[in-house]
């Protein structure tokens, strides 16, 4: 299993409606072979974050649907970013 974790930073101001675009992106994500959980959302302290969780089979089906990665309009609004992938080789169900 891969795990794609982290957090993006944009202007408060259109954080909302950054979110509203990648509304299609967590549709087709999550209708993606391989795909086990794609979520995008609003921080609770921080105005400017969103975070990240993906969670994907293998890498082949992370790499098969990003592709490019944002396109040229998301990709403008983003001030930071800190995302990382994990190679998780061992998993504890909780509930």
């Amino acid at each position: 299993m891969v795990i794609v974790t982290g957090h993006l930073l944009v202007d408060p101001a259109g954080r909302a409606s950054y979110l509203e675009d990648c509304r299609r992106v967590v549709e087709l994500a999550r209708a993606a072979e391989g795909c086990l959980d794609f979520a995008l959302g609003p921080d609770l302290l921080d105005d400017s974050r969103i975070n990240i969780l993906e969670r994907w089979d293998s890498l082949g089906a992370v790499q098969a649907f990003r592709g490019s990665g944002p396109d040229e309009g998301q990709q403008d609004q983003i001030r930071g970013a800190s995302v990382a992938e994990y190679d998780v080789k061992a998993v504890r169900q909780l509930s």
